[in-house]
């Protein structure tokens, strides 16, 4: 998959996930407001679902969203998966999807990117018709505007009676049977129908009242804010829901700041107005702020409430709504399941990075190169500097020492007395095991520090041993391809607080015997095994190192490759990384 499929790829499934944690977000938000009947009329339940929803949203499209899951990756592959090569004993890294062989991840990937492409082109034309709509609803009301009448400030109007010389948005007086309504975020202006000048004194006073209260609650810039997620998330049904049960609450709001206090005459005059103002408007104007626009069904539900009105508004229940779609929307991001279809390879991992070791200029920089994972066997490069210049390594052949059985190495091929010639060649683990012991905790940890190498984290893990937690296979201990290049060129400019003697040995025993295009390379590959989210191993794929520098006619660079690969083949990951970064080396003109 491209760059642009991968991004295309995250959307689809960010929307997916929208989907289901609208679902969550609304189940609650209707169980809270039955639950308890006055927080329905509160704007905030409704606003803050709606930002529940889209911070779900944007949590997916995070590159490291999935590592927050705590539930299995659930494998769509029915396929048996191959029979695995020995691999070395390697600690584990964590992607953000797992990958089959190669032929099942062109066509499984092939297929996530076009579904990925056509979703992109629906989402756009739906968001183009969204436009469009809020485009044409904007033509009508200036439209409206530009043949209605200005209200002086010292106007008669009967609704104005008694606000003379009180701050109000500007009034303009219309002949269309609308509703009136606000229009405009930043200047708000009250479109009033020439009909409102029929109803009764008090009904006129009471409805303007009304619209005046939307206007000092601001509710016309929580609509907008609602509107524009409306129209980001027009494919969820469950976001036209809340939007809806937003200016129902907006509306039962300013009827109660309107008649708090009001004796029941006044109450029937309101809610008379109401069926009256139904009975002469058309349909309202889309996306406006409008009284009385929201139909019959509302208008139902607000006279019953008018009659009958909710007096608690106990704050603790508040409280409980929002603490419930806190907790929907930590279980959306801990919940959601890796749909593994062994295929996406999404983010699977590919870099090339090469920068010149004088100036530290980037010559090549290609993939994702700032991912931090596990050194594994190129760890050996900074334990080789570390012993040779502790005194524990003494030269290419000494110190030698036999293997033994309480070593448990996992790999036979490994099992054979070591040397530090041998041990960096076979990239044999017990005996880095054995050098860091030697070396001390305290002073392998300082070296760590002391070379700024990568997370510098070797922590100490209950149950592991501390020569396994200070080695290549330490569970902490991570570094990305560019801080690779910045320990590597502190190795090859001598910038490290160690012995010439470290620089030399470590420096003759990383010479590959396989001079490319005229370059001499120095290198250490490193296998490791890539964990899924659950925690378990991935028997199809492994992360391969191969780091170092090259040298040709006095100039040097600094090299890291990091290469993702399926298991089965014939040799490990470390090693098809390496002859890949030779076969590029000897293509690029350098």
């Amino acid at each position: 998959m491209t760059p642009l499929d991968v991004i295309l790829a995250r959307l689809l499934f960010a929307a997916a996930g929208s989907l289901a944690a609208g679902l969550a977000v609304w189940a609650v938000a209707v169980l809270c407001a039955r639950r308890f009947p006055a927080l329905a009329g509160q704007r905030s339940l409704w606003l803050l679902g709606q930002l529940a929803v889209a911070i779900i949203f944007g949590a997916i499209l995070l590159p490291h969203t999935d590592r927050l899951r705590i539930v299995p990756v659930i494998d769509m592959n029915n396929d048996s998966p191959p029979l695995a090569v020995a691999q070395p004993s390697q600690p584990a890294i964590i992607v953000a999807t797992d990958a089959a062989p190669a032929t099942a991840a062109e066509q499984r990937g092939a297929k996530v990117a076009y579904a990925a492409r056509a979703w992109c082109v629906l989402y756009f034309l739906g968001l183009g018709y969204f436009a469009c709509r809020q485009w044409r609803a904007r033509r009508l009301l200036q439209t409206l505007i530009a043949s209605g009448t200005p209200l002086a400030a010292s106007d008669d109007h009967p609704g104005f009676m008694g606000k003379a010389g009180a701050l109000r948005p500007h009034a303009i007086e219309v002949c269309a049977p609308i509703s009136p309504m606000l229009q405009g975020i930043f200047k708000p202006r009250l479109l009033l129908p020439r009909h409102l000048r029929n109803f009764d004194r008090l009904q006129q006073q009471l409805i303007i009242e009304h619209e005046l209260t939307h206007w000092r609650r601001r509710d016309l810039q929580l609509s907008a804010a609602s509107v524009l997620l409306q129209g980001v998330f027009w494919f969820n049904p469950f976001m036209r829901m809340l939007h809806a049960r937003l200016g129902w609450s907006q509306e039962f709001g300013c009827d109660h700041d309107v008649l708090s206090g009001r004796p029941p005459e006044e109450r029937k005059a309101y809610a008379a107005a109401l069926v009256m103002q139904l009975s002469l408007q058309r349909q309202a104007v889309d996306a406006a702020l409008a009284f009385g626009a929201s139909g019959q069904p509302t208008l139902v539900s607000r006279v019953k409430l008018i009659r009958s009105p909710i007096a608690t508004r106990s704050r603790w229940p508040r409280y409980a709504a929002l603490g419930s779609l806190a907790v929907v929307v930590c279980a959306n991001l801990m919940l959601q399941p890796a749909f593994n279809l062994h295929a996406a390879n999404i983010e699977a991992l590919d870099c090339t990075i090469m920068a010149d070791a004088n100036s530290g200029k980037e010559l090549v920089r290609e993939g994702s190169c700032d991912e931090r994972v596990t050194p594994a066997s190129t760890f050996k490069i900074a334990i080789s500097l570390m012993g040779f210049d502790s005194g524990v390594l003494q030269d290419d052949h000494s110190p030698y020492l036999p293997y033994e059985e309480r070593y448990a190495s996992p790999n036979p091929s490994w099992r054979h007395g070591t040397d530090p010639a041998s041990w960096l060649h076979e990239s044999v683990v017990w005996y880095s095991q054995q050098v860091v012991s030697r070396v001390g905790a305290t002073r392998v940890r300082g070296y760590v520090q002391a070379f700024d190498y990568g997370n510098r984290e070797l922590a100490s893990v209950a149950g592991v041993d501390d020569a396994i937690a200070l080695s290549e296979v330490s569970p902490t201990l991570r570094i990305s391809p560019s801080e690779q290049a910045t320990f590597l060129r502190k190795v090859v400019n001598r910038q490290l607080p160690i012995s010439d003697h470290a620089y030399e040995l470590t420096e003759r025993l990383l010479k590959v015997d396989m001079p490319v295009n005229g370059w001499q390379v120095y290198g250490k590959t490193g296998t490791a095994a890539i964990q899924r989210p659950d925690g378990t191993a991935d028997q199809t794929q492994d992360i391969g190192w191969f780091v170092g520098w090259v040298v040709k006619d006095g100039r040097r660079l600094v090299f890291a490759r990091l290469l993702q690969h399926p298991v089965p083949s014939y040799h490990h990951a470390g090693s098809q990384t390496r002859e890949a970064f030779m076969s590029e080396l000897a293509r690029r003109a350098l």
